[in-house]
């Protein structure tokens, strides 16, 4: 072995090292913007640290869901698609890193969810499928993650929402989903509630399915949680909202 690749060879861990601790590094700037209510901000760490390290499955996911969030707060439908095209794509290199990952495929039922928002007929219908494989792949890895359950809550409350259109094209095309109803949308519901009692949005999703379901004394209870609830993600303040509207209509 000559002298420059001797040298290589004992560089090579330490430039190794450092790139995994300026990545770490990135990635907790993230989470502590994330906290800050500042996600346009984290999304751009996270970016930073894939480039150092594309294959972060941790960062990967995390871009994945921030690119959802922040897509559904654009007024425009071209510019939400292309966040949530950008969410499905580190959603797909995450899996391609760990398949089984909770996170990651959390991250893809996501995106999946938030492209069935603006899509319809037989695109919305394969986006409304996937939802669910993803979620089920999720609690197949982590049973008591809050936000696959509530990704189940809300798979079931869409897909009793769709209209008669497209359960006729999922028949069609698939010969229909799995059952779906309110009371399993609810069960969901409260079981991400057990594990994450801040999570503003499953509160407000909750109230709506249990309005829908003809409680609307228990969507007032939980409404009123609700609103005793301090904001901990960027879109919070505009759920609560939601929610006080809701409350004032159902009193």
């Amino acid at each position: 072995m000559n002298l420059k690749a001797t040298i290589f060879c004992m560089v090579l861990p330490w430039i190794q090292i450092l790139h995994a601790q300026d990545v770490a590094y990135l990635v907790k700037e993230a989470a502590e913007l994330e906290k800050g209510l500042k996600e346009e901000d984290a999304l751009r760490k996270l970016q930073d640290a894939l480039k150092i390290a594309p294959n972060d499955l941790h960062a990967l996911s995390k871009a994945s869901m921030m690119s959802s969030q922040i897509g559904n707060r654009q007024k425009d439908d071209k510019k939400k698609s292309e966040y949530f095209q950008a969410g499905k794509a580190y959603a797909e290199s995450a899996l391609k890193v760990n398949a089984n990952d909770a996170e990651a495929n959390f991250a893809m039922g996501m995106a999946m969810g938030r492209m069935a928002l603006i899509s319809s007929g037989k695109e919305k219908v394969q986006n409304v499928r996937e939802i669910r494989k993803y979620a089920e792949a999720a609690l197949a890895s982590d049973p008591n993650y809050a936000r696959a359950q509530h990704l189940m809550g809300k798979w079931n409350f869409e897909v009793t929402s769709l209209n008669f259109a497209e359960k006729a094209v999922i028949k069609l095309l698939f010969g229909g989903l799995p059952d779906a109803s309110l009371p399993q949308a609810i069960m969901w519901y409260e079981k991400a509630r057990v594990q994450d009692p801040g999570f503003i949005l499953n509160y407000l999703e909750l109230a709506k399915a249990y309005n829908e379901n003809g409680q609307s004394d228990k969507a007032i209870d939980i409404l009123n949680r609700m609103a005793k609830l301090p904001p901990k993600m960027q879109d919070d303040a505009t759920y609560k909202a939601e929610g006080k509207k809701l409350l004032e209509s159902l009193l």
